[in-house]
């Protein structure tokens, strides 16, 4: 992108991430995301996925510098030459998974994830699935403390926890993986065209309560839920050159 001097800093509660975003507004000044060409986001990966979200109806790319732990949707905090850096800055565009839960009381949510929709067991009783894709049963039960659907830029967080595949994030799938099976107990999962609707229904809800979880925005008590790709929705966000979501994955698979 062009050099900008219309930016609008955001940062977490964080200690670090505060005397940031000190640090950079006195030096570059800050502007309203209503103003700006472009967002700086200073914290960590959770913050991140506010910033995507809270600035999607602007249309505007969003530049992360790590502020928090881990930081893989982060660049590295340096604090010298901002302007030129946004300039030089590589941009990815991705989409988001549509979670749509129902609850055992009828109440409907809808939310959207940018890394993984997951449903986990609520009580100490192990939750009882049924998967179904594109309106076919697949897997009439999957006895498990959970499972989950990730996008492409979301298969190295959760996901990948639960040894599920790391996918390139130009591929048009999603991974579906299983947290902890025990029956199928060697079911792990499964990879999936982005264009599928993947449909968990809860067995026995009342005994065997599960919540549903779309990037920390939780539904509890769920009796069914449907996710699917949201090509309609895009986010936007800056990398340094040669430290894009498509080396990052790779890089992942290394370490």
């Amino acid at each position: 992108m062009r050099p900008s001097e219309k930016i609008s800093f955001r940062a977490s509660r964080a200690p670090a991430a505060q005397a940031a975003l000190a640090d950079l507004t006195a030096r570059y000044g800050q502007v309203e995301a209503s103003e700006a060409e472009v967002v700086v986001a200073l914290g960590g990966d959770g913050f991140m996925l506010e910033t995507l979200k809270a600035v999607r109806p602007l249309g505007l790319p969003v530049y992360g510098m790590n502020r928090g732990t881990v930081g893989f949707m982060m660049n590295e905090f340096l604090t010298d030459d901002l302007p030129a850096r946004l300039s030089e800055a590589e941009e990815a565009v991705i989409h988001p998974l549509k979670m749509r839960a129902e609850t055992v009381d009828g109440r409907v949510g809808e939310e959207l994830a940018i890394n993984e929709v997951s449903l986990l067991r609520e009580g100490p009783q192990a939750a009882q699935l049924k998967i179904s894709i594109d309106g076919k049963t697949r897997l009439e039960e999957l006895v498990c403390d959970g499972a989950l659907v990730a996008t492409p830029a979301g298969s190295t967080a959760y996901n990948y926890s639960a040894h599920g595949p790391i996918l390139p994030i130009g591929s048009e799938v999603l991974a579906l993986t299983a947290v902890a099976p025990f029956r199928p107990r060697r079911w792990r999962g499964a990879i999936l065209p982005r264009a599928a609707v993947v449909r968990f229904d809860v067995m026995n809800p009342s005994k065997r309560p599960v919540m549903a979880d779309a990037d920390g925005n939780s539904v509890r008590n769920v009796v069914s839920v449907e996710v699917t790709s949201e090509q309609s929705v895009s986010y936007r966000i800056l990398f340094d050159p040669g430290h894009g979501l498509e080396e990052r994955l790779i890089r992942e698979q290394f370490v």
